[in-house]
């Protein structure tokens, strides 16, 4: 029987420095039933010509550019509407996978039935590996609230049981709110406690934990639109975690 598809949503912008490294982690799968949707947002760099080089080259791969730039989870968006695979999972222009990354995790998900699984994950910094992410078993949505758990190059759900589900149009904390749009409509998201990818932690707003923190509360109050004492609650909690987790 054959694998079923899974496609692959990457959002690019002024990526040149990294994503032929993430294409590359693509096209090594030991999985190769999937397709890789790079939507770019109005980079000025050489991303563009990169991608539309690796186009040429295999089919399965397709570029398509936004009109103005957006954000990712607009870049996102774009590429989960054109996606015609059973699975999606997703992967930004500066991370990796590992090469059993999908055949470990689609065999998770068909054997269990589950609907959205992510994984563990290890720290890339100026090319060296630095400390694993193991996250706990599972999660549900009220503890996805206090720590986001989920590495967004990790998560893959299933459109067979989910349909569509795509990101909140927000500039930051899309794939927080993507998540917790899938644990409204099942009980759990599962984890393969296996280190299946690569999380660069020296590009892009990784680096900048206080922006991150701002961009955090303004989730919890604007977005997901909690009470102040609720919020409060969940930021004092994440923000402890978050510590505790970038700090090893």
């Amino acid at each position: 029987m054959k694998e079923p598809l899974v496609s692959v949503i990457m959002p690019s912008y002024n990526s040149s420095e990294y994503i032929t490294e993430s294409i590359e982690s693509v096209i090594n799968q030991s999985y190769q039933n999937w397709e890789l949707l790079i939507t770019d947002d109005c980079s000025n760099d050489n991303t563009q010509k990169i991608v539309k080089e690796y186009c040429i080259t295999d089919k399965r791969i397709k570029l398509f550019i936004n009109k103005e730039n957006g954000g990712a989870g607009v870049a996102r968006n774009n590429s989960i509407e054109n996606a015609s695979g059973r699975f999606i999972a997703f992967l930004d222009a500066d991370d990796q996978w590992l090469p059993e990354k999908l055949t470990k995790q689609i065999a998770f998900m068909l054997k269990n039935k589950y609907e959205f699984t992510f994984t563990a994950y290890q720290k890339l910094e100026n090319g060296q590996l630095r400390g694993a992410v193991t996250p706990p078993e599972s999660t549900t949505y009220t503890k996805l609230l206090s720590s986001n758990v989920i590495g967004c190059l990790t998560a893959i759900y299933d459109t067979q049981a989910l349909g569509k589900v795509y990101m909140p149009l927000i500039r930051k904390r899309q794939d927080m709110g993507l998540w917790l749009s899938i644990l409204e409509r099942v009980p759990k998201a599962y984890c393969i406690p296996s280190t299946l990818a690569l999380y660069r932690i020296d590009s892009g707003m990784t680096q900048n934990k206080l922006e991150i923190l701002k961009w955090q509360w303004l989730f919890y109050r604007e977005v997901i639109k909690l009470n102040i004492f609720k919020a409060t609650y969940h930021f004092f909690i994440y923000s402890v975690k978050g510590f505790l987790k970038h700090s090893t």
